[in-house]
């Protein structure tokens, strides 16, 4: 009889497995066409990638209390660094800011493939505004987050040979910023902010990150090259509010919009786990919403006023207030145009072959869209004022 049952279990987990495996295969997002440009934009580069875990800590600044959580003397950051294995060059350095509620392996897919490509991708926890944050994330602390930024700048140029684990050296003077939703504005306020900013960073990227509230004025501090990276059904951030509105705000900016992209789409987590959700973001409303406060703006309010270029428009839709119900892109499909899109930019910006820059530009501009429809471009910058 236990026989029978132990059989009967192995079957059951056995056809659950077949099961799991054809949904997995059949759900597959469209792939490319074997002479598709984007195509090589998305393989591994020539270095194989390694990452290093350790933790950072800020003992010149406090963490305040949260919650039931009693303030702390320093800020503490446990640290991802994912770059290239067998290399010893003079590797551009990007910080990555992940979003709220979340964590620092939030775009590792991203962070895998610069490093693939000769870049050292460096990701933080923050202290207060990462999943599982004692007395619970707490978004009001973000103004604390592009300083934040600037000491991880810092601390990773600081490595020596004891305890750096890659050979080779950063070039100080390719440092570029990558955030997701809260990390975004994170990555906005560190390269433009008129007290916050970091005058080494020399490229940002903010993927499905607010602006809503950042007008023209805001971004002429510096003529840093920025690409806003966002999806058309966005529940979180909406789309039009915050992402349509750049290329007119930013002098040499960039727009990639994703028809049909989400919020949660972005993040590693969903593919392939959310795949089979017609829309993912109700699940990161109810994750948002049950740790913002009563004021969904209060976050933003310490930053500035319209002296700095900041204006809180109640006209602007408050999170989650109009959840989209039409179908999502694959996430999968709406990583690859992510992924193409932050190395195609970085290389443009960054690369000293001509050549090359002319394909990055090229990419972004037109292979991408036309072979992921999904994709669009939108620039009022000439490709020599993204410099």
């Amino acid at each position: 009889m236990i026989r029978k049952i132990t059989l009967g279990i192995a079957g059951l987990l056995g056809f659950l497995l077949v099961l799991a495996v054809v949904t997995y295969w059949m759900t597959m997002p469209e792939s490319l066409s074997e002479d598709a440009d984007t195509l090589e934009w998305l393989q591994p580069g020539p270095f194989s990638v390694g990452i290093y875990d350790f933790v950072l800590v800020d003992e010149s600044r406090e963490t305040m209390a949260n919650g039931d959580a009693p303030s702390l003397s320093n800020r503490t950051f446990p640290t991802s660094v994912w770059y290239p294995e067998n290399g010893e060059g003079n590797y551009p350095l990007v910080i990555h800011s992940h979003g709220f509620v979340s964590e620092r392996s939030d775009l590792a897919y991203v962070a895998e493939l610069l490093a693939s490509h000769g870049y050292v991708v460096a990701a933080a926890n923050y202290p207060l505004t990462a999943g599982g944050t004692p007395g619970g994330p707490n978004a009001d602390d973000l103004v604390n987050q592009p300083t934040d930024v600037s000491f991880l700048i810092d601390s990773l140029l600081q490595l020596s040979d004891n305890n750096k684990p890659f050979a080779g050296e950063l070039d100080p003077s390719r440092i570029a910023l990558m955030g997701y939703s809260l990390g975004g504005i994170t990555a906005t306020l560190a390269t433009y902010h008129p007290r916050l900013r970091d005058e080494r960073v020399k490229a940002a990227i903010s993927i499905a990150g607010p602006s809503a509230g950042l007008v023209s004025k805001f971004y002429e501090t510096t003529d840093v090259p920025f690409m806003m990276i966002a999806g058309t059904l966005d529940a979180l951030i909406d789309f039009e509010y915050n992402a349509a509105v750049i290329p007119e705000r930013v002098q040499n900016s960039i727009l990639i919009g994703i028809e049909g992209g989400t919020h949660l789409g972005f993040g590693g987590i969903s593919e392939p786990w959310l795949r089979l959700m017609n829309h993912p973001d109700g699940l990161g409303c109810t994750a948002v919403l049950s740790n913002l406060g009563s004021d969904p703006n209060a976050a933003f309010i310490p930053l500035g006023d319209e002296s700095d270029g900041i204006v809180l428009d109640p006209n602007i839709p408050n999170v989650c207030e109009t959840p989209p119900t039409e179908k999502a892109l694959h996430p999968g499909t709406q990583q690859m145009i992510t992924s193409a899109a932050v190395l195609a930019f970085l290389e443009y910006v960054f690369d000293e072959d001509p050549r090359r820059q002319d394909d990055a530009y090229d990419e972004l501009n037109s292979s991408l869209p036309s072979e992921l429809p999904q994709a669009s471009f939108t620039s009022l910058a000439t490709p020599t004022q993204l410099f």
